[in-house]
């Protein structure tokens, strides 16, 4: 089915992943931010989350390299010092870490939490996306209702009324050298740090059908720009040309052609690392390598969940934040990390699998008790540095420690 110009409510809580699967999928009936989903009361067994329903791929090879657990979590809250334990988006920043909260910026600095909101210059108190610039260490930040740059400990405000922004609500932001790269309600926008310019990108002088876009990546000199409805679009910046990836089947919620092209034209996010090109949907997730695509779903592989809210991927890592727990791979292992019903613990699920020197499928699953585990198992945000992981939840902020 194809999606047709919804409201900005309905766009809000798509983004934000804050209306249940059900309603989703009907693509209407727009919820309040508010209303993140509850802990579920799960009757089913626990062991039916590592099924060893695995379908073989001809590619798989044994790993070499271990994929990285964390644990030792700590969770925090309004109790700590959060301004909202809705966290929409996490980003280390050296010994800093960022967090965009559902009422106000928070960071997190030699064990306290200090928090930005519009009485200090934001531009608006929902944070939905943060990044640090590499080039002048200045904090980019994409609100409900504006960008923002914090330079020297002053904000810079970014709206569609003051500059060449598409629209005010900013889904997500990148810093890539001296450019900014946003999402937003109302297409993409390039803004040059430099020359002080802006461009627009919509389905007027782009191929996307519809000017929502929600995520955007670098990397190997592309930008890749997650189209709600549209799939992926890539922008080659040596040649200004564009590409897009659409998925083959149609937008159909079940994959008919596995490996094909990405699962589906619901796209939710990208992230570039090592070669590899990662992008998130509603309908499961998919890898790029230039030449091959390869989807992954919660029925051929560790995935906890097909709906998916963000990526980030770290070297040949990518973690993947969706409304039923965080999960990680390097496209051959799994590491899903799950919180239990009503308990402040939870498990690391462990999934390795490849080929026998007879072709056969060599599978293999171990869990590891986790005590405590993430704050909840709706996540929206996720970032790695060295060995800590921090993810925002609809309850809070976990850091988890990489286990050795």
């Amino acid at each position: 089915m194809r999606i047709k110009y919804l409201g900005i409510a309905t766009i809000i809580v798509v983004i934000c992943g804050i209306c249940s699967l059900g309603l989703i999928w009907r693509y209407k009936h727009p919820t309040s931010l508010n209303s993140f989903p509850a802990d579920k009361t799960n009757t089913s067994n626990d062991s039916q989350l590592i099924s060893e329903n695995y379908s073989a791929q001809t590619d798989l090879k044994v790993n070499t390299k271990p994929m990285p657990v964390f644990g030792h979590w700590r969770n925090f809250t309004t109790k700590d010092g959060l301004p909202s334990d809705h966290a929409y988006c996490v980003r280390i920043d050296g010994k800093r870490v960022w967090v965009g909260t559902h009422d106000g910026l928070a960071v997190y600095e030699d064990g306290k939490w200090k928090t930005y909101t519009t009485k200090d210059g934001l531009a608006h108190n929902g944070v939905l996306s943060i990044d640090i610039s590499k080039e002048t260490g200045d904090v980019w930040i994409g609100t409900l209702g504006g960008l923002n740059r914090l330079s020297a400990g002053k904000f810079e405000t970014f709206t569609q009324f003051n500059s060449g922004l598409p629209n005010d609500l900013v889904y997500c932001v990148i810093c890539d050298g001296k450019d900014v790269w946003t999402t937003t309600g109302g297409g993409a926008g390039h803004y040059d740090t430099h020359t002080k310019e802006w461009e627009i990108f919509t389905e007027k002088n782009a191929p996307m059908h519809e000017p929502w876009t929600y995520g955007v990546s670098a990397g190997d000199g592309k930008i890749f720009i997650a189209a709600w409805g549209g799939g992926v679009i890539e922008y080659t910046l040596k040649t200004k040309q564009f590409k897009d990836y659409t998925d083959p089947d149609g937008e159909m919620e079940i994959d008919l052609l596995p490996d094909d092209g990405v699962v589906h034209d619901i796209t939710t996010a990208t992230s570039w690392s090592d070669g590899i090109l990662w992008v998130s949907t509603y309908f499961g997730l998919s890898s790029y390598d230039g030449t091959h695509w390869k989807g992954y779903f919660d029925t051929n592989s560790g995935l906890v969940s097909n709906f998916i809210n963000f990526i980030r991927a770290k070297g040949q890592v990518v973690f993947i934040c969706s409304d039923n727990g965080l999960s990680s791979t390097d496209g051959k292992s799994w590491v899903t990390y799950k919180k239990f019903d009503n308990s402040n613990n939870g498990k690391a699920i462990i999934k390795n699998f490849g080929l026998n020197d007879d072709s056969t499928i060599n599978k293999s699953t171990r869990e590891i008790p986790l005590s405590p585990s993430i704050a909840h198992n709706f996540i929206i945000g996720v970032d790695a540095e060295a060995d800590v992981l921090w993810v925002a939840t609809s309850k809070g902020v976990s850091r988890g420690e990489l286990l050795k």
